[in-house]
């Protein structure tokens, strides 16, 4: 006899069903979310009226103003891929840093550094540095698997990198702040980022022929005149993160506001590199439009499912099944961790975003673990989903754009090492929570049970004052 304790695992297998077959994501979680919805109705579970709450949910969505960051933030990513900035960044560092072992590949990860504060798109960050920086690496005797490694994973630094459109969308699932998930990403940005530096730095020691220097010829500027030119690449690219970042943080604006200010920065910075024109516009607002449909379609089928999934307590299944892992708050982690990193083989980040983190958030709430260090955990645990082989997006667009002669196993086995760092990120997020927790502003926290209100005295009350304390 089928009971509605029967219902939680049978709709999660429904969906990998569903994601198994290839049908699209946002269509089968709302197709199981409406099964197993009706179904529900007719066997008793949870009345006609509990599917009512389904149009107020889908509104919800439609009106958050907290979503209108991501077409702005997308826009503002597809304007610069197009727009030279990347060009301007890599030419000049890769100058600066050209006569040094490793040192195009130290070039690539901090104009990567620099693309995803401003672009916030892993595909802008890794087409730009491929079709730039790839023959160059080749032509100088790069070895393959580190050349094409180093461009991929310095793309994917843009899913932890503020304005991440990851932390975006998991603010909005974990009820937090954007400005909070923003400020909680530093710390791993900048790890990172350093933890690629120092591998290029041991490739460079053990193996220098992997990574040799440019030679004389090809470093031809020198002095100052190299430096205006490294100086013309980041200047506007730092004014730009200012206003998109900084404004944030300094509460001037909201993360829609910030996002649409970057946007408009955006076409200010194409007009100045002489790239600003009607096709350019076209497609950056193309590409704007089919990932914000993707975004919302897939938000409002996870809802559905959602919706109907919490109606059969599906939350103290997943509850039961998570809160007995051995470890307390250490083997909770590290088995979701374990979790989401295999799913990132088979699912985008847009997918776990909504499909598994509302189902882990009232567990992690539960064990007491800060929302918003978890969030930016799972985010720097995700970004391995753009990474790994065969299916990381990341290594799908090196592939697209990369010379023939590049094979598509050293693309793979190029990603290794890297998978490998970035999995040293999230043992240590786990580890060391101050490497989170300490740029987040702690200024309006207040503790209610402190709050003590004086009231006036009234004609009807006899003592002179009333108070009410909330301790």
């Amino acid at each position: 006899m089928l009971t509605v304790a029967h219902m939680p695992p049978l709709m999660f297998g429904g969906l990998v069903l569903f994601l198994l077959i290839g049908f699209p994501v946002a269509f089968s979680l709302a197709a199981v979310g409406l099964f197993f919805g009706f179904l529900s109705v007719g066997m008793g579970f949870f009345s006609e009226a509990y599917l009512g709450n389904l149009p107020l949910r889908i509104f919800g969505i439609l009106s958050n103003d907290l979503l209108l960051a991501i077409p702005f933030f997308t826009l503002m990513g597809a304007i610069l891929e197009r727009s030279g900035l990347a060009e301007d960044l890599l030419e000049g560092t890769g100058q600066l840093f050209g006569g040094v072992p490793g040192g195009l590949a130290y070039a690539v990860i901090i104009v990567g550094a620099i693309l995803g504060a401003i672009t916030g798109t892993v595909a802008a960050s890794v087409i730009a540095m491929g079709m730039i920086s790839l023959p160059i690496m080749i032509r100088y005797g790069y070895d393959m698997r580190i050349a094409t490694g180093v461009i991929a994973a310095s793309g994917t630094i843009t899913q932890v990198i503020p304005p991440s459109l990851v932390l975006i969308v998991l603010a909005d699932q974990l009820g937090r702040s954007v400005g909070d998930m923003y400020a909680g990403a530093i710390g791993p940005s900048i790890l990172q980022v350093l933890l690629f530096l120092a591998f290029i730095a041991a490739v460079s020691i053990i193996s220098p022929q992997r990574v040799p220097p440019l030679p004389k010829e090809a470093r031809a500027q020198r002095g100052w005149v190299l430096v205006r030119r490294v100086l013309w690449g980041m200047v506007p690219s730092i004014v730009l993160i200012f206003v998109v970042l900084g404004t944030i943080f300094m509460g001037l604006a909201t993360p829609t506001e910030a996002g649409a200010m970057g946007a408009v920065g955006a076409v200010i910075l194409a007009a100045l590199n002489r790239r600003l024109s009607w096709p350019l516009v076209n497609q950056a607002m193309q590409n704007t439009m089919r990932i914000t449909s993707m975004v919302i379609f897939i938000l409002i089928g996870s809802t559905v499912f959602s919706l109907v999934f919490q109606g059969v307590d599906g939350s103290r299944w997943i509850e039961h099944l998570l809160s007995h892992v051995p470890g307390g708050q250490v083997g909770f982690l590290i088995f979701v961790n374990i979790f989401v990193f295999f799913l990132a083989f088979f699912l985008d980040f847009f997918e776990i975003a909504f499909i598994i983190i509302p189902l882990l958030v009232p567990v992690a709430d539960k064990l007491g673990i800060d929302l918003v260090w978890f969030g930016v955990l799972l985010c720097v645990n995700m970004q391995t989903s753009f990474m790994h082989p065969p299916f990381g997006f990341a290594l799908f667009y090196l592939r697209g754009i990369a010379p023939k002669e590049v094979l598509s196993r050293d693309i793979y086995l190029g990603a290794l090492p890297w998978v490998g760092l970035q999995l040293v990120l999230v043992a240590i997020v786990i580890f060391w929570p101050a490497s989170v927790t300490y740029w987040i502003d702690k200024r309006s926290n207040v503790d209610p049970a402190a709050i003590r209100i004086d009231l006036p005295k009234t004609d009807s009350e006899d003592s002179d004052t009333s108070t009410v304390n909330f301790k």
